[in-house]
């Protein structure tokens, strides 16, 4: 029987601690006290039930109770887990007094305190399970609670060091291994939107990290446990201790605002923590205000986690080489790479600002990052940059570094040491701004410094589209100029204006005025980002409309900056977040381009367009039988040249077969997988409200429409496509329901079956979450990209059956479709 503690005074006691604990939080703030506060009242409660075990007949010593990782360090955050051990002197002393000990994990659950335990003998502690390393790690912050203090002192003073000694260098690359994978999932960036205080880069978890890292490695060295002070350099050391109070109070905020141990930092979240001033010294900041303390904060931790990381990387083979040397009147003074860092020797100083951005030029072209000393002596030195003396010679070494591969990182190092902000102080506006949206995920300045990344990345990719547009990009003549406008492209995000493009342009033309451009590099950078979301826009068009293009080639207008504006828009649709840019919008933006710099190139004679169109088509079906070629032409006449132009010969002979049969069934279907979608063709006889009824009846069985065409001949014969995600697994996990939803929608084409009936059960959903983002609906026609139908595109909030009931209303009022663009961006439905 366990302990009966639940309703004594034991209870009432941490109950009553709990409420202090909540109170004291909402006066001061003080998310450390609060940690250690609930670290001691569990301490409490186990000695108090293990005094009862004792009181049973159960001996002091018969094992040590251990508090380990977070509790063990004596930071346990309001709804965080406890991790116990049961440390035993060897497996009979574990046999005898287990299922005892045992109890009193059963009375923290009666509490309400999720806890964990683990029971070890001495001996299995001395071991490394290369399949569970968690376990050496949670040791490291291990602390006794009761029981048995010699034994774990044996432990901790003899065993985990010897252990350390042995096996240090392969705890630390499987904990390196782990830490990386985390990262990795982050993008490797701690500027989210929404970022994770624990686990996200930066978080505490990155705390911890560098705290076992530096631990391990001296214990390892050494064979004792070092001195809390030998574990960082005494500036860096405070500087950590600041960022983990923030991080901590942060963390306790959002366990006590959720309920739960929650710890994304959500937007109503950053609200609410601004508005309490969490971690600041006062009230009431903004929410981008606060967010920049936050990222300040993060930042510090980060890189000191990635610093602990690489000298582990580089330490078995540390290497160093000196790529600038000077000479002073006096002395030699160097700057080194020494395991993957930028080191400064200690007489090191800036004489200008040349020399301060050649250290980020080398930066850009390979693959090393700063040491700690040496960003905090860039940090100092930016003050050179700030001279408007010195205005003129900045552009040749930026671009330089926009040049450089890893530009990105230089990038960012640039804006972690103040020394953007002294190149460039428009960028302040942006510097770690969190401008809310429904799809965006980075800070302003960090998808930035991805799109430029983006960019660089495509050299060398295998992959079917980055390799395409890596082609273009190899053909530019200056591509320093399209790096310039992406770094500039949003800089009018940090201010007030409505329209952040035109302020985007205003900041640039002051900007490369100040630099000194040529006033054709000028133009060519002040169209990019006046103009960067032109071909977004297209692409929500008729992409194969020759009107569009036309339209498109005219404001573009030269080849060159076709090619700049199409690898614009592949990178900052790429850099929102990891899934925007789809194959389907790849593919698109590809074609868009395609199109553009054909009519370019041969926009002075219109007829040739049109030969080249016939002899295209003809070429076309050059392989298809000489008998299917005169049911073809037919078939195809009063199709728009978009349908040839989007389906091989042979997708465009199966639809010839399907319309075949109608005479056997006036309802063809069929259903195959497409990437990661589902693509289902209906072939049918045009009437009212068919397209309506075909999405109606995709929404009745919750499918999430991605994308549709719809085209119809001379002789009514409809040909529609819809592209669509089985958001319940419906048809992945049962294959028998693919022939259910073909009959399904058959029988409601052919007016067999009600589709108000299938839609009814549909209406009754609702969201799973609300919506976080409220999509003003925006409605706009269009009578002038299109020479002979209206453009109607409509933004709205996305919802089941959305599409449904725009087609349906354009039913009503005996419009016909001939062309629909259906996107979804995070929670907002674009469709055109």
């Amino acid at each position: 029987m366990p302990v009966a503690i639940s309703s004594s005074a034991i209870a009432e006691t941490y109950e009553r601690g709990l409420a202090e604990l909540r109170r004291r939080f909402e006066r001061s703030g003080d998310g450390l006290a609060v940690a250690r506060g609930r670290s001691r009242l569990v301490d409490e409660v186990i000695q108090r039930c293990f005094l009862q075990l004792v009181s049973e007949g159960v001996p002091t010593d018969c094992a040590a109770i251990v508090a380990l990782g977070g509790y063990g360090r004596g930071t346990l955050l309001p709804h965080s887990d406890i991790d116990v051990l049961f440390l035993f002197k060897d497996p009979k002393q574990e046999a005898k007094y287990k299922d005892s000990l045992s109890r009193i994990y059963l009375d923290l659950w009666d509490l309400k305190i999720r806890a964990s335990a683990t029971a070890r003998t001495v001996a299995e502690c001395g071991r490394l399970d290369a399949e569970n390393p968690e376990f050496t790690v949670s040791l490291l912050d291990s602390r006794s609670l009761t029981g048995d203090a010699e034994l774990f002192e044996r432990m901790r003073v003899q065993i985990l060091p010897r252990l350390l000694r042995k096996s240090g260098s392969q705890l630390i690359r499987l904990v390196a291994e782990s830490a990386n994978a985390r990262h990795a999932k982050f993008a490797r960036t701690i500027y989210h939107l929404e970022p994770n205080v624990k686990e996200g880069p930066g978080g505490l978890r990155d705390y911890n990290l560098a705290y076992w890292l530096a631990l391990v490695q001296i214990c390892s060295r050494e064979g004792r446990w070092p001195a809390p002070q030998m574990l960082f350099e005494r500036s860096l050391q405070t500087e950590l201790d600041s960022a983990f109070e923030f991080l901590v109070a942060v963390r306790c905020f959002l366990h006590y605002r959720n309920g739960r141990d929650d710890n994304v930092l959500n937007w109503e979240a950053q609200d609410g923590a601004a508005q309490n001033g969490v971690g600041m010294a006062a009230r009431n900041a903004t929410p981008a205000e606060w967010m920049r303390e936050y990222f300040r904060n993060s930042r510090s931790v980060y890189g000191a986690a990635l610093q602990m990381l690489e000298e582990f990387a580089h330490g078995k083979a540390s290497s160093q080489r000196t790529w600038i040397r000077r000479r002073s009147r006096s002395r030699a003074t160097a700057v080194t790479v020494l395991n993957g860092r930028i080191r400064l020797s200690r007489d090191f100083t800036f004489g200008n600002a040349r020399a301060l951005l050649a250290v980020f030029q080398q930066m850009s072209e390979s693959e090393v990052d700063l040491s700690l000393e040496a960003r905090r002596s860039i940090t100092n030195a930016a003050s050179l940059l700030a001279g408007a003396e010195e205005q003129r010679s900045f552009w040749p070494h930026l671009r330089a570094i926009l040049l450089g591969r890893h530009a990105g990182d230089a990038l960012r190092a640039m804006r972690d040491c103040g020394v953007l902000d002294a190149l460039l102080p428009e960028f302040k506006g942006i510097d770690a701004l969190a401008v809310r949206d429904f799809f965006h995920r980075y800070t302003v300045d960090e998808h930035s410094f991805l799109c430029i990344e983006t960019l660089h990345r495509l050299k060398g990719s295998s992959a079917e589209w980055p390799r395409r547009f890596s082609e273009i990009a190899e053909e530019l003549d200056k591509p320093e100029l399209l790096f310039l406008a992406l770094l500039l492209h949003d800089m009018g995000k940090g201010g007030d204006t409505e329209d952040h493009v035109v302020a985007s342009v205003d900041i640039a033309a002051r900007v490369l005025e100040r630099w000194d451009l040529p006033q054709e590099e000028k133009d060519a950078v002040e169209f990019l980002i006046r103009r960067h979301l032109e071909m977004s826009a297209a692409m929500r068009r008729d992409i194969f409309d020759v009107n569009v293009v036309a339209g498109l080639a005219t404001r573009v207008g030269t080849p060159e900056l076709l090619k700049m504006l199409a690898l614009l828009t592949y990178a900052d649709i790429s850099s929102v977040n990891p899934e925007a840019m789809t194959e389907w919008k790849a593919e698109n933006l590809w074609r868009l381009y395609a199109a553009t710099s054909n009519f370019l190139n041969r926009h002075a004679d219109q007829e040739l367009v049109h030969r080249a169109m016939h002899a295209s088509a003809a070429e076309k079906f050059s392989s298809v039988p000489r008998n299917l070629l005169k049911e073809l032409e037919p078939f195809l006449e009063g199709f728009p040249q978009r349908y040839l132009a989007i389906y091989s010969s042979e997708q465009i002979v199966r639809h010839l077969e399907l319309a075949s049969r109608l005479w056997h069934d006036p309802v063809q279907l069929t259903l195959v997988p497409y990437r990661d979608l589902y693509e289902i063709t209906i072939v049918c006889k045009d009437k009212p409200f068919l397209f309506a009824t075909f999405a109606g009846a995709l929404a009745a069985w919750g499918m999430e429409i991605v994308k549709a065409n719809a085209f119809s001949n001379m002789s009514g014969v409809v040909v529609d496509c819809f592209y669509f995600k089985d958001r319940f697994k419906t048809l992945d996990l049962n294959p028998s329901e693919h022939d259910r939803l073909k009959k399904s929608i058959a029988e409601v084409v052919r007016g067999e079956r009600s589709l108000e009936h299938l839609m009814r059960a549909r209406a009754g959903l609702k969201r799973a979450t609300p919506a976080r983002v409220k999509v003003k609906t925006r409605i706009l026609f269009d009578d002038e990209s299109s020479s002979h139908s209206t453009v109607l595109e409509v933004v709205a909030q996305d919802r089941p059956g959305l599409l449904y009931r725009l087609a349906g209303t354009l039913a009503e009022a005996n419009c016909n479709i001939d062309i629909a663009l259906i996107d979804t961006e995070g929670e907002m439905a674009l469709d055109v």
